[in-house]
């Protein structure tokens, strides 16, 4: 007999350690985390590459309810990440709810008997709500490239970073330039014999404000907790001033290309590797980087960055369209994540056995407030479809659980067995934030990125400040809800 839960959180990253955390605080155990990892962590557990480093400041990509006055940097590293969430869920005593190496091939929503059915490596349960915290940088990306698979040396994905590989001297291929490789490269550059880049399209790259933070600044933190709370707040309202170039008026960011285009100036000397280097879309029209070694690193004796496109990998090498083959020992991939297409999007089957997937294949990737899915009773995303605001995921995930506990609520108060976000209520939320992203610098800035879909539709950010959607998650109107009281009976709230 499989085991019954009222709530199976998928994924023990930052939205599923958050959910569990937040239940416990409601008083709700009977929950399970379910986790394909051995250690809790998400993104921050699988990308270990060298370099790894998150791009938001500690004091607001870190929960509200849980501060760290010990972060060594500005930026928390990817190790640092990975022990204060170990830290959180030990603190929270959530470990025991999470099943470690327990990989989810199948979720089915039961109409009939109103619960979810979920198959795991480690055996089936049941469970009334389904929490999907899968992450959107948890699947890598590789290119399908012709003869990747005949290369004879070593490839791999930043994501899967093979640290027992020995780079030392050897002849290095990097695929992709995004914000993986912006990082990696600068660590792998100084110990090869040659590197190679290959680069489709050129990021803007602006200086990284990192540095140690002081322990003076430490010991402030720990013993006036407050100050820390009004440099977390300075914090997000400092990102906050950035929305209105990215969402209204795109000619507001210049100054950060201004910045962009002196860091350039000043790093790369050569004028025809700067010319390749230099972007021509507006910043944040795709992920804007922050580094101050990548350039060095493009611009050292050992280093070729290649623009001409990839027709192929041979045994010894790529080449590329100019008929050039570049001979290598590895092939290192930064070729980013299946956002549009993850796999875990697939196991997820709603009322009628769809899966996710196969909904937004069909149509458009669209979820309501970027949480809740019509035709899916009773699931829950976490950072779902244009829910992405422009602080810090941390904060768009506390709001979105927020909002899961608000639905549990409700479902309590009213004996309801289920509830499902009603089609009208997913479109016109679809409808509002096609028409107030319709001036982004995302859609007018002059690029293609992952933010779009293959429409071109942008299903990653919100239209608008963190505190809108802090304010539309703050409270479940069961008017946008089609409710089940019973399993037997239907009634629309």
């Amino acid at each position: 007999m499989s085991q019954h839960v009222r709530v199976a959180v998928i994924g023990a990253g930052f939205g599923g350690l958050g959910t569990a955390i937040r239940l416990k605080q409601e008083g709700i155990d009977d929950f399970v985390v379910l986790e394909r990892a051995d250690a809790v962590g998400g993104t921050w557990q699988i990308n270990d590459y060298p370099g790894a480093q998150c791009d938001v400041p500690s004091l607001i990509y870190s929960y509200s309810f849980a501060p760290n006055p010990d972060w060594s940097r500005l930026y928390p590293l990817q190790s640092e990440l990975k022990d204060y969430m170990h830290r959180c869920a030990v603190e929270h005593d959530v470990l025991p709810h999470v099943r470690f190496c327990t990989e989810v091939t199948d979720a089915s929503w039961d109409d009939d008997a109103q619960l979810w059915h979920i198959a795991t490596s480690t055996g089936d349960l049941t469970a009334q709500v389904l929490v999907g915290a899968i992450g959107p940088f948890s699947s890598p990306a590789v290119p399908d490239i012709p003869g990747l698979d005949t290369f004879a040396g070593t490839v791999f994905h930043s994501q899967g970073w093979n640290h027992d590989h020995d780079l030392r001297g050897e002849r290095i291929g990097v695929i992709g330039t995004g914000a993986s490789a912006v990082q990696f490269i600068p660590q792998v550059q100084p110990q090869v014999g040659h590197l190679t880049v290959f680069q489709r399209t050129p990021t803007w790259i602006l200086p990284h404000p990192d540095r140690p933070v002081g322990a003076i600044t430490r010991a402030l933190y720990r013993r006036v907790p407050g100050a820390q709370h009004a440099a977390r707040k300075a914090w997000e309202l400092t990102f906050e001033a950035l929305v209105p170039g990215f969402i209204h008026e795109p000619r507001l960011q210049k100054p950060l290309e201004l910045m962009g285009r002196a860091l350039l100036r000043r790093q790369v000397k050569d004028p025809e590797l700067r010319r390749r280097l230099t972007p021509t879309y507006a910043v944040g029209c795709k992920r804007p980087t922050f580094s101050n070694a990548y350039y060095p690193a493009l611009a050292a004796d050992n280093a070729t960055v290649v623009t001409d496109g990839i027709v192929e990998i041979t045994e010894r090498g790529v080449v590329t369209a100019d008929g050039t083959e570049y001979a290598l020992d590895t092939i290192i991939l930064g070729t980013g994540f299946r956002m549009t297409d993850h796999p875990g999007f697939d196991l997820i089957h709603g009322r009628g056995g769809a899966s996710i997937g196969d909904v937004w294949r069909e149509g458009e990737m669209a979820a309501y407030l970027g949480t809740a899915v019509h035709d899916f009773p009773n699931l829950f995303l976490i950072l779902g479809p244009n829910s992405g605001v422009y602080t810090s995921a941390v904060i768009t995930i506390e709001d979105q659980v927020h909002y899961i506990i608000e639905a549990l609520r409700e479902m309590e108060k009213a004996g309801l067995a289920s509830l499902e976000v009603t089609a009208e209520a997913q479109d016109e939320f679809l409808e509002w934030v096609d028409k107030g992203l319709s001036r982004s610098v995302f859609l007018t800035g002059g690029c293609r990125s992952y933010y779009l879909s293959s429409t071109g539709r942008n299903f990653t950010h919100y239209p608008g400040f963190s505190a809108g959607f802090r304010a539309r998650t703050s409270k479940v109107d069961l008017a946008h809800y089609a409710v089940r009281r019973t399993v037997k009976e239907g009634v629309r709230a």
